[in-house]
């Protein structure tokens, strides 16, 4: 009886220590096909470096985005994603606006463009800050959104969304919910 314990013993042990072999190997095996899946992937985007796109509509006005890093990606090749971007609209009746963001992405065939992350705008004195950016030369807007704040010489706003037609410069500034209302405060 002792000699069966031990050869079905031995025999256990042989299939665990297979067990450990196959496991082993075959996931070494895996991990070196997903190594060679990685490499032979190409890297899908263009990165460059100081950019600059201008445009210019029927009216004169001027649309000018500089970048410190630009990265297009090559299944959308109209979309270039922006790090440290600033933009300078330059009106013909009225003064410039400038603005800046950590990011932005533009959009080559109709300019558009979107700024995200510590959004400044500035236009003589006022200044309004955000989260996030719409602009639209088809549309003629700019939309902030996201912690917006507006201030001038005398007052501070606090809203959700400000909306500005870039020409008229028609305004529009609201809360997403009925029951919140803008903030506004005398800087005095």
């Amino acid at each position: 009886m002792k000699k069966k314990n031990i050869i079905f013993f031995l025999i256990i042990i042989l299939l665990i220590f297979s067990l450990i072999l196959y496991l082993k190997y075959s996931k070494e095996e895996s991990v070196s096909e997903i190594k060679e899946e990685v490499l032979e992937e190409p890297y899908k985007s263009n990165i460059m470096r100081d950019v600059s796109y201008s445009s210019k509509d029927a009216e004169g006005n001027q649309y000018i985005v500089n970048a410190s890093k630009g990265e297009i990606d090559y299944d959308r090749p109209n979309i270039i994603y922006l790090t440290n971007v600033r933009a300078f609209i330059k009106l013909t009746n009225s003064n410039d606006v400038t603005i800046t963001s950590d990011f932005g992405k533009y959009n080559t065939n109709n300019f558009d463009t979107i700024f995200s992350k510590n959004v400044e705008i500035n236009y003589l004195d006022n200044k309004i800050t955000g989260e996030y950016l719409d602009f639209s030369i088809g549309r003629n807007s700019m939309i902030i959104s996201r912690k917006v704040v507006y201030t001038n010489i005398e007052n501070i706003l606090k809203a959700d969304v400000i909306e500005i037609n870039v020409t008229t410069k028609d305004t529009k500034i609201f809360m997403y919910k009925d029951n919140k209302k803008v903030n506004i405060k005398n800087k005095d």
